[in-house]
């Protein structure tokens, strides 16, 4: 057992919408992510997703409303809810997520990310 710094982890990496792996508990990743600018629309068919923004503001997008995250807020996205993720400015989100979660779910898209990074 060892505690993790999420400050130090996220100093670990620059990139936007490229989710690393910072633990794993109970067949989930707890994954890290700096977000910049609008993601894709998509949705997953089996997998919930656990979003907590850790510093800045953070737009889930839904087809029928908006859903507006602040520092120390999270929420959940039940599976098959199509979404969107928006980042004005940079943010730093942790997510739980079943490991075979793919982070752009059933849309194919150069934002995907098949081998995802341990730090």
């Amino acid at each position: 057992m060892k505690k993790v710094n999420l400050a130090e982890k996220f100093s670990l990496f620059d990139g936007h919408w490229e989710p690393k792996i910072a633990g794993e508990l109970n067949n989930q990743y707890v994954k890290l992510a700096k977000l910049k600018g609008e993601f894709v629309w998509h949705h997953h068919e089996n997998e919930d997703e656990f979003f907590m923004v850790i510093k800045g503001h953070l737009t889930i997008k839904l087809r029928d409303e908006d859903i507006e995250l602040d520092e120390g807020e999270f929420c959940i996205i039940p599976r098959g809810a199509e979404h969107m993720p928006v980042a004005e400015e940079e943010v730093h989100v942790m997510m739980f997520e079943p490991k075979s979660t793919v982070n752009t779910g059933s849309t194919d898209s150069d934002k995907t990310i098949n081998d995802i990074v341990r730090i």
